[in-house]
């Protein structure tokens, strides 16, 4: 089986951003991920060695959001998802990211799980 057109693009396109986008210690990387059913988020230190370090993660798949995330569209569940992520960062002492779409369009639910993260009092 061969790879998909769109998933190589959206690889290329990833790889691209990559090279100028890095999350430090003060500053994390918010790496967003889309599959066609859920939606994930991590906060990463890049200079951790030896390849980086997740600090917090969210993600459509916990079990202890399933209650607040039934019934909801897919785009509804994403922007509970960057709520719950922002209050995590945020309890973690994380103010300020730097936004990595994973090269994913600026759009749907990628733009509302960002939404929700700034609702919830995150800078980026």
């Amino acid at each position: 089986m061969k790879t998909h057109p769109r998933r190589i693009a959206r690889i290329r396109r990833h790889r691209r951003v990559r090279k100028r986008v890095s999350g430090t210690a003060a500053r994390p990387r918010m790496a967003v991920y889309r599959s066609l059913k859920h939606i994930y988020v991590q906060f990463i230190d890049d200079e951790a060695e030896p390849t980086g370090r997740t600090l917090v993660a969210a993600s459509s798949v916990e079990p202890g959001l399933a209650d607040a995330l039934q019934g909801k569209s897919k785009t509804e569940v994403a922007k509970v998802v960057g709520k719950v992520a922002g209050e995590r960062a945020l309890a973690a002492g994380i103010e300020t990211v730097v936004f990595d779409r994973g090269g994913f369009p600026y759009h749907g639910r990628v733009k509302a799980l960002a939404e929700g993260a700034r609702e919830a009092g995150l800078k980026f």
